[in-house]
Formats: structure tokens, sequence, C-alpha cells
């Protein structure tokens, strides 16, 4: 059984990339044109995810809560790929902060750029943050839902990393309300390796820290509802956190 649900999920990833080559291909004469259809590759290109993780792998997906559709910041607790596509699928003009490295990806990069993600160099934290908090004002005009990771890294579940001040920083200098989301789905998806498990795997918005707090107790309060709503998430999944 193992074997077969080994081959199933490396099935599915190599028609996943492939999928992302031919989506990106589809739509690229309307995405020259207009962020529009950058945006409308990138939501097709979820949907089709999330539709063949569950007929290849029997891995459900469900997004709970109340996904924000105005100009918010979303922090969210990053274990895979799929919450990337899970929570971009769930809202309408999302803009990730994102390694400079992977502006270079084919096809991602090119899309990213479109969209108006934000990319950052992680090597240099000092430089990172001065770079990060200058690009997103540049942006601030190009109206959307700038989704951040606030670990800066996937996080294997129920392993510990600290939360960094560059989501604080943003939050302070953009004064807008900050989504938190928290999610299960590093105990289906791993963050490395091939065998997806079936199961249902939740990403959940939570309700938005109002703007306007000290950045220390921001930083614990986000860091306080994210983790707890994961470990809730992740119990329910069957993984003893």
């Amino acid at each position: 059984m193992i074997a077969i649900r080994w081959v199933l999920s490396l099935i599915f990833i190599v028609q996943m990339y492939l999928a992302m080559a031919v989506l990106a291909l589809v739509y690229a004469p309307w995405a020259l044109v207009s962020r529009n259809g950058a945006f409308a590759a990138a939501h097709a290109y979820c949907r089709w995810v999330r539709f063949t993780a569950r007929l290849l792998c029997g891995l459900r997906t469900e997004v709970r809560g109340t996904p924000p559709t105005d100009e918010v910041v979303i922090a969210a607790k990053h274990q895979s790929f799929l919450d990337i596509i899970m929570i971009y699928s769930a809202v309408p003009r999302g803009k990730f902060i994102m390694k400079r490295e992977l502006m270079w990806a084919p096809f991602l990069g090119q899309y990213a750029r479109r969209m108006g993600c934000v990319p950052v160099n992680r090597g240099k934290r000092g430089a990172a943050i001065a770079t990060m908090k200058a690009q997103v004002a540049a942006g601030a005009a190009d109206p959307g839902q700038l989704i951040i990771y606030p670990q800066g890294t996937r996080v294997a579940p129920g392993a510990v990393r600290p939360y960094k001040v560059g989501t604080g920083l943003i939050y302070e200098q953009l004064g807008q309300p900050c989504v938190p989301v928290a999610a299960n789905v590093g105990v289906f998806w791993p963050r490395r390796g091939i065998l997806r498990k079936p199961g249902l795997a939740v990403v959940e918005f939570l309700p938005p820290i109002a703007p306007g707090l000290p950045l220390p107790d921001f930083m614990r309060q986000l860091e306080d509802v994210i983790e707890t709503n994961s470990n809730r998430l992740m119990a329910e999944a069957g993984f003893r956190v």
C-alpha cells in the first residue's frame, strides 16, 4: 500500500510541475497585457493542484475562516508548498514576500514579478529588512493581500523556530490589519520527500489583529495565535504535538 501511495505521489509531483508550465504558457498573452491574467493563472494552478492532490493522493484540502479581500498583511504558518497553494487560492490578489532566488525560477519567477511579489535576500538580515520595507512601500499603491511567513522558512510539524521581526516591521509600516493563518498541512505534505499522505489538510484564517499595537505586543500575539491554532489543527489531524 505504501509503495502504491509513493508511486501516486511521484506521479502527482511530476504532473504538478508540468501543469505549472502548461498554464503559464496558456495564460501568458493575458498576463502580458494585464496583471489580472497573472492572478487568473495562479488561481487556476492552485485549483488544479488541490484537485489532483485529492484525486491521486487522497489529500483533501479545506480553507476555514474568512479569507480577506481588502488590503491586509497575511502572516501564515509555513509547513510545505501546500499552504502556499491553499492560502493563495483563497484570496483575490495575493502577493508574497519571497526569497530572491525564486524570482529566477522558470515561470514561477516571471509570474511572481507580474503579480507584485516582493523579493528579499535572506542572507543579510538587516539589509533584507530594509529592502523589504522599501519594496513594500513602493508597491503600496497596488492593492492586494501581502503574504508573509513570519518564521522565514518551512517548519516541520512539532519543530520550533523563532518568529522574525520583519513581519512586525511591515505591520508597523503599512498600518494595515494583520490576518494570522494557522495550518496543519505539513502532517500530510512534508517539507521534503515524495510521499503525500491522505487526509484533510487545513489552513485557517483567524481573526485579524488590528493595526497600531506596539511591536513587541504584536509579535507576542501573532506567535501565540498562530502556534496555538496550528497545534490544534495538527492534533485534529492525528499529529501528537
